[in-house]
């Protein structure tokens, strides 16, 4: 530390055993990292140029090769299947019994000020698992079945809300 106790430029360093001097290969072969250089003797890691790629995974067969795939000519989702599955968020019943009170309303936002539906853009399914015996009016992107019948069992609503499609433009008036 520099005399008058500040700290600057002049008197900075690493924290002690944070920096390890480099390897040096090459060098002889009693220092440990000669003749093959760590490389061992022959195959495609001691040539140059070698490099380990992001995806390999040691000769088995790479996970983006053991996923399913959508068959199909000229279709962009025909090679690997799940980054093209729809998702949802699932909302059971027995968690809407819990966290609300009776007649009350269930939106979006109140879902996620509870800790229910909390992922953005993603739709949110109220599906039947447990019971309900409040009524409630459940604003949802879907409902299972079973769940809808629940619901209005116990004397509430269920009210869908719209997904707007991304590929659909405003001014398309291809459905009247």
């Amino acid at each position: 530390m520099a005399e008058s106790g500040r700290i600057g430029l002049h008197n900075l360093k690493p924290a002690p055993g944070s920096r390890r001097p480099r390897k040096r290969v090459g060098r002889g072969e009693g220092s440990g990292m000669g003749k093959t250089s760590g490389r061992g003797q022959k195959g495609w890691g001691s040539r140059s140029g070698a490099k380990r790629r992001a995806r390999f995974e040691g000769g088995q067969n790479p996970i983006h090769m053991r996923m399913r795939k959508l068959r199909g000519p000229h279709m962009k989702k025909s090679m690997p299947f799940e980054p093209f599955r729809t998702s949802t968020q699932p909302v059971n019943l027995a968690d809407l019994e819990e966290r609300f009170e009776s007649a009350a309303e269930v939106t979006l936002d109140a879902l996620k000020d509870k800790g229910l539906g909390s992922r953005k853009e993603i739709p949110v399914k109220v599906l039947a698992r447990g019971e309900i015996s409040k009524p409630l009016t459940v604003h949802a992107h879907a409902f299972s079945k079973t769940a809808r019948e629940k619901i209005e069992a116990a004397g509430g609503t269920c009210q869908v809300i719209e997904i707007p499609a991304p590929w659909r433009r405003a001014t398309d008036t291809s459905e009247s």
